[in-house]
């Protein structure tokens, strides 16, 4: 398939975002048979039809200048661009674009530590103050490393307050803050929280968190157009980002970016780390325990699980219990949580996924280890979370019905 791909059908009078299932029986009916009896290239048009008839109303109504599918559906990778990566420049979305991918890049700090921990450089079950000594006397002599990594270290802000500029401020930040709740028992999405733990993970490595995001973890997951800071010789591949009053604008770094917000990558590399996910790439025994730990299920959030960053629900599931987990009490809220115990072993009957925003860019993925199917939805435009949560839905449970081949 060319990188630009011509949409197949136009059906943005078909499709609303609230009202899927009609379209998808549609699609069944008509994909159907030619995927499941036809060659390669015509199970390629058949998806093609189905995520043009999702991702085409959606760049429509959200006015967004460029995005990217890519699909991994038993083993075989299939990506769809859409449109520019730059409205100046006009150049096509391809496969080796590079999108900000937000907060989906917590889950490569989860892997980080996880690997650390193999390493034998840390323990999650140590309090935080143990890796940090300016830390002791703090509330973080109380919170353990697992909580950094699920969210319930306490009521952490969302973002790390702009009075704080480098890391010797968040640290007397750190020292002072006060939690209203003990760790373990609301969970609360905080960038400062998952950024505490890529910096003790690097510390323990004895690296750089971008030095051994970019030297390390990358190179061994295969990811070879990825990075936190993009290269001059591939910055012709930087998608422009473009926030929601249509200004383009890029991820301006800040303390903790890089270690939870910060990455760049590639549909091609993004998928490949789904898959990784799913074991479906050869890796290290370590590296794969590693990734493997970031898929125990820690705390019952109610609407979902949650793993390491990564959040689960049963599969198969409707599509409003999916966006149950998604809503804006969920996201900025303080939502008790009840401790799994023992913690819950990675189940392959799942649905997994991670969204992730920046000014400028918007991001989701999602998989089924149980069916090896997965998807990667990227776009230089930020956009609300529900509707691509339920693009995402729309394909994957689609393919999912597909008879076998």
């Amino acid at each position: 398939m060319p990188e630009s791909i011509q949409p197949a059908v136009k059906t943005a009078s078909i499709l609303r975002l609230s009202n899927p299932s009609p379209l998808l029986g549609l699609m069944l009916i008509t994909a159907a048979p030619l995927v499941a009896n036809a060659a390669p290239q015509f199970q390629t048009e058949a998806i093609q039809t189905l995520v043009d008839s999702a991702v085409n109303p959606l760049m429509k109504e959200y006015g967004i200048p460029g995005a990217i599918v890519g699909i991994s559906m038993n083993g075989q990778q299939y990506f769809f661009p859409y449109g520019v990566s730059s409205k100046t420049t006009g150049q096509d979305v391809s496969k080796n674009t590079l999108f900000e991918i937000g907060s989906i890049s917590k889950t490569f700090t989860a892997t980080l530590a996880n690997y650390a921990q193999i390493e034998g450089k840390l323990t999650f079950t140590d309090k935080v103050s143990q890796y940090l000594p300016e830390l002791r006397g703090s509330a973080f002599d109380q919170i353990n490393l697992i909580n950094l990594a699920t969210h319930t270290a306490g009521d952490l802000p969302m973002q790390v307050p702009d009075k704080v500029t480098n890391n010797a401020e968040l640290m007397r930040y750190f020292k002072e803050w006060q939690p209203a709740y003990a760790a373990g028992t609301h969970r609360n999405y905080a960038n400062p929280s998952i950024g505490l733990l890529g910096l003790i993970a690097a510390k323990q490595l004895g690296q750089s968190f971008p030095n051994v995001m970019e030297q390390t973890l990358f190179p061994q997951l295969g990811m070879t157009h990825s990075y936190l800071q993009v290269p001059s010789n591939k910055m012709a591949d930087y998608a422009q980002g473009y926030n929601k009053q249509d200004q383009p604008v890029r991820l301006n770094p800040g303390v903790l970016a890089d270690e939870a917000y910060g990455i760049k990558t590639s549909a091609g590399d993004l998928l490949r780390f789904v898959e990784t996910n799913m074991q479906q790439h050869p890796l290290s025994p370590a590296l794969q325990q590693a990734i493997d730990a970031t898929h125990v299920g820690y705390f019952d959030v109610g609407m979902m699980t949650q793993e390491m960053i990564w959040e689960h629900y049963p599969y198969p599931i409707a599509l409003d219990k999916l966006l149950a987990g998604h809503t804006q009490e969920v996201v900025f809220g303080s939502v008790p949580v009840k401790a799994i115990e023992p913690a819950q072993a990675p189940q392959p009957d799942l649905w997994i996924n991670k969204t992730g925003s920046t000014g400028g860019f918007a991001a989701y993925v999602a998989y089924i280890p149980a069916k090896k199917l997965g998807i990667v939805l990227l776009s230089n435009k930020n956009y609300p979370v529900p509707p691509r949560v339920t693009v995402g839905y729309q394909i994957l449970t689609a393919l999912d019905a597909l008879p076998a081949k």
